[in-house]
């Protein structure tokens, strides 16, 4: 019997960048075990052009991301969620709704490239290239686990394990 695929959420305060950038990778990585989305507490209402951008470089399909609240999430009739990560240090310091599904949570940090506004074109896709490799790098791990070998105590410690990972290869693509 197959069990449908794990519901992963990333959380950042705009969803306009990190967040979306996870959402893509994880669901080209882990696209039959994970079905991954995104949101924010705050949504800028668009995704960063730099992030569609970098997606589209890398050949990621880019029709259907949005930024959105991550209050979709907590409603009625929204995906049981089984992970939450947070991307960005200030979603990690708010308080989340309730989630349907009790899912464990971690936060992996990631600069913002979106912050980055007084500098040149090359610096901003040099930021975006490094967030898109310190998240590829988290989520491959994570992708990787022997989820059904773990108990959800040592399955948590290695999610926030890989939320410290130093990233050595980050901005690789």
């Amino acid at each position: 019997m197959s069990r449908r695929p794990y519901n992963v959420l990333f959380l950042c305060t705009g969803n306009s960048a990190r967040s979306i950038l996870a959402e893509a990778i994880l669901n080209r990585v882990g696209a039959d075990k994970f079905a991954a989305y995104s949101a924010g507490s705050h949504p800028k209402g668009e995704v960063n052009p730099h992030a569609i951008a970098l997606l589209r470089r890398f050949n990621y399909k880019t029709e259907g991301f949005r930024s959105k609240s991550w209050d979709e999430f907590a409603q009625p009739g929204a995906p049981p969620l089984d992970f939450v990560f947070t991307v960005c240090d200030n979603a990690a310091g708010e308080v989340c709704p309730i989630w349907p599904g009790q899912p464990m949570t971690a936060h992996w940090g990631v600069p913002d490239p979106a912050a980055l506004t007084d500098c040149s074109e090359a610096e901003i896709a040099a930021a975006f290239a490094d967030a898109y490799g310190r998240l590829q790098n988290r989520i491959n791990i994570f992708v990787s686990l022997p989820f059904e070998s773990l108990d959800r105590l040592s399955l948590q410690k290695r999610l926030d394990t890989i939320g410290a990972t130093k990233d050595d290869k980050a901005g690789e693509a």
